[in-house]
């Protein structure tokens, strides 16, 4: 799914490489646990997994296509397609329901539509399905998202990083404001959604406590050095 080599990258004006990893492969299917402390790189690698970002040296590959290679259109176009994005922050649109968040990808993305089509009937059924698998009643559907509770964006922007089966589901800090209670049932539910639909799940968290639940943990310390995860 993902192959990195001999990746490195640097913010502009920056006098070192942030981030040196010489080798990463993340087998089709696996979750992975990524962890470290501020600093470490985290985030700059999901950008560069998810072609947001493109390394100063080196490759990233998803499915075998490398990011640098894309015009920016076709990589906008290819994340559509084949990644699902978990924000922090979420970022759900506002002033759209809750319904119309969620299906979001699905505008963006034929492929994913299709998918969506095959699996549910449509794009609003698999939202429908969705909504009641991450627990939002029928009720919250219609509201702007900007009235929903914390808890309540979260699975709604876990909804919509699911919808489509992407290959790839990215998810960048998602329990952060979550208590330990509901922290781990949310991750049993990316899990469990993800292992069904057969996507590759990388999951970004400072608490090493959730590393048990997924195939697969990697460490980015403050100052990098190559690891390598097979799967």
């Amino acid at each position: 799914m993902i192959d990195a080599r001999d990746l490195r990258f640097r913010w502009p004006g920056a006098a070192a490489d942030c981030l040196r990893i010489d080798a990463l492969q993340v087998g089709r299917g696996r979750t992975l646990f990524l962890h470290g402390p501020s600093g470490s790189g985290k985030s700059t690698l999901l950008g560069l997994m998810a072609g947001v970002l493109l390394p100063a040296a080196g490759s990233v590959r998803l499915l075998g296509t490398d990011w640098a290679a894309l015009s920016g259109a076709r990589r906008d176009g290819f994340r559509a397609d084949h990644v699902g994005y978990l924000f922090q922050q979420f970022n759900l649109l506002p002033y759209l329901s809750v319904l119309d968040n969620v299906r979001l990808p699905c505008r963006f993305s034929r492929r994913r539509r299709e998918r969506a089509r095959q699996r549910s009937g449509g794009a609003a059924a698999a939202a429908r399905a969705l909504l009641h698998e991450v627990g939002l009643g029928e009720a919250l559907w219609p509201r702007p998202a900007a009235q929903l509770s914390v808890g309540q964006q979260q699975r709604v922007a876990a909804a919509r990083a699911l919808i489509g089966t992407p290959e790839l589901v990215i998810a960048d800090e998602p329990t952060s404001a979550l208590d330990a209670a509901r922290r781990d049932a949310f991750v049993e539910l990316l899990l469990r959604e993800c292992r069904a639909a057969g996507s590759t799940l990388v999951f970004v968290s400072h608490d090493e406590r959730l590393a048990p639940h997924f195939d697969e943990q990697l460490s980015l310390p403050a100052i990098n050095r190559a690891e390598r995860v097979d799967g």
